[in-house]
């Protein structure tokens, strides 16, 4: 046999065994999601909105994909536990992840050595909401006011502290874009998860704090807490009544707190794109839209994963200079 038809015969071989990948790997695709339930990983204790989205997710997956959709709680460093965990998961489509605004834009320049890169490290697969975060504080603070409020900050230093549910989340960088930009330094006060946030700032141990309305809910109803703005350029529907943020004079604020699904890095375009489609279509089921637009205030969305890979490359660099110019760092 010559060189030339030996080349020839083993391209031909070769090209056989890449069609051969290529068909077995269409297939592996084909079969998702028979083999084994689906992990839907939350990075927060449950009962906050991360889980609540998490936990309508998983049950309508369930129902589409007519495979059983377990929601797991890996909580702690503002979701990075959660987010490392998945990063490292095998990329088949068993595994799912419910990022935020902290585990995809504010962790990678907050945290000095974080254990997962938030883009190379996953798939982007859509953003389910947008949601306001509200400024609350006590009510027999005696404030009324945004302008209240910083006026209190500027005559008494005693008073210039601010609770989160944890360093690094979306609560805590919205109080220190809030210092930023009045000009009045604060001291950060983080708790694990918003509850024990709320009781302090509600008994006058801490000044004010910013969370997501349904959250405070509760406690506004039992006028233990006061309402005094929200985060985003345009009122909400939950308080139309409360200004923004920009209408109290605090000019150019506009924050939305975010959620999103992801996989781990490698996942079948195939799946990502199937997960995309399906959330999307849950998202307009109206006891959906009842139970997270109008009960807790979520703006839905259900984007392309290019969309949400778009929407983060606007999102790091605009929280890395607010870590910046803040000096806020969690080790």
């Amino acid at each position: 046999m010559t060189t030339q038809r030996r080349r020839a015969l083993a391209a031909l071989v070769a090209t056989g065994v890449l069609a051969g990948l290529g068909v077995q790997a269409r297939a592996a695709d084909s079969d998702w999601p028979q083999k084994k339930p689906i992990s839907y990983v939350v990075p927060f204790t449950p009962g906050g909105s991360t889980d609540v989205v998490g936990r309508v997710l998983a049950q309508k997956l369930s129902e589409r994909l007519h495979q059983t959709v377990v929601v797991e709680n890996k909580p702690g460093a503002a979701g990075a536990v959660g987010a490392a965990y998945v990063a490292k998961a095998a990329p088949d489509g068993y595994t799912l992840f419910g990022g935020t605004i902290s585990t995809h834009a504010i962790n990678a320049s907050l945290y000095k050595n974080l254990s997962y890169d938030p883009v190379k490290n996953f798939e982007p697969v859509s953003l389910i909401a947008t949601l306001p975060n509200v400024l609350l504080v006590d009510p027999n603070l005696n404030v009324n006011s945004v302008a209240d409020l910083i006026a209190l900050l500027k005559r008494d230093p005693t008073k210039r502290t601010f609770a989160s549910s944890g360093a690094g989340t979306s609560t805590h960088l919205t109080g220190e874009l809030f210092a930023e930009t009045i000009g009045i330094p604060l001291t950060h006060i983080p708790y694990k998860g918003t509850p024990p946030a709320m009781v302090d700032v509600s008994s006058g141990n801490v000044t004010f704090m910013f969370d997501q309305m349904t959250a405070a809910l509760p406690l506004l109803q039992q006028g233990k807490l006061k309402l005094l703005a929200v985060t985003t350029a345009k009122r909400i529907a939950l308080a139309p009544d409360t200004p923004t943020l920009q209408e109290a004079g605090v000019p150019g604020f506009d924050v939305s707190s975010w959620q999103a699904v992801y996989a781990p890095k490698g996942t079948p375009k195939a799946i990502v794109d199937r997960l995309s489609k399906e959330i999307a279509e849950i998202l307009k089921e109206p006891d959906v839209q009842e139970k997270l637009g109008k009960t807790m205030g979520m703006d839905l969305v259900g984007s392309t994963p290019e969309q949400l890979r778009d929407l983060m490359s606007r999102e790091i660099p605009r929280w890395a200079e607010v870590v910046q110019k803040s000096g806020a760092k969690v080790e």
